[in-house]
């Protein structure tokens, strides 16, 4: 496996994977899919997108971007992590999760924050297996499937 700077070249094959777990998962509260355009625009306006990669075939993404405007949040910042259906239990999220935190604090950015739908419990754990603590829940805050989400709010000072 390979972790790699994403390239808008790689926004098609992310696009693939990414726009069905929008449309018929929780992993997001977001429901409109996203073209290998808009993934291709994510690439080039982030700080940081990273891709793993097996045999030349891109599995994964992170992603990292300011929590919030303004310069007092310059040094946190909120993260996304999706791999492709196939590619869970490998250990490509540890491995992008990694590569993304070592290159977070290279930039002295000082904590990372996920946000995950209450209703992904593989997601919280995950992140929990990462040294993610879960600091708030903020009820019925996502609306998705014709009901209200719950977001949990984790936070992993680096």
């Amino acid at each position: 496996m390979i972790i790699r700077p994403a390239t808008q070249n790689d926004g098609a094959a992310i696009a693939a994977f990414w726009s069905p777990q929008i449309v018929d998962t929780v992993v997001t509260f977001n429901s409109v899919p996203k073209s290998a355009d808009d993934v291709a625009e994510m690439i080039a306006a982030r700080p940081c997108f990273l891709v793993a990669e097996i045999a030349e075939e891109v599995i994964g993404f992170v992603t990292y971007d300011q929590f919030r405007g303004g310069v007092g949040y310059r040094h946190t910042m909120e993260h996304t992590i999706i791999l492709a259906p196939d590619a869970k239990g490998q250990g490509a999220g540890r491995a992008l999760m990694q590569a993304a935190m070592e290159h977070a604090r290279a930039r002295q950015v000082h904590s990372l924050w996920a946000g995950v739908s209450s209703e992904n419990a593989a997601g919280v754990a995950f992140h929990a297996a990462l040294g993610f603590e879960q600091v708030a829940v903020l009820p019925q805050v996502g609306r998705k499937f014709e009901r209200w989400m719950d977001l949990v709010l984790m936070q992993k000072r680096l």
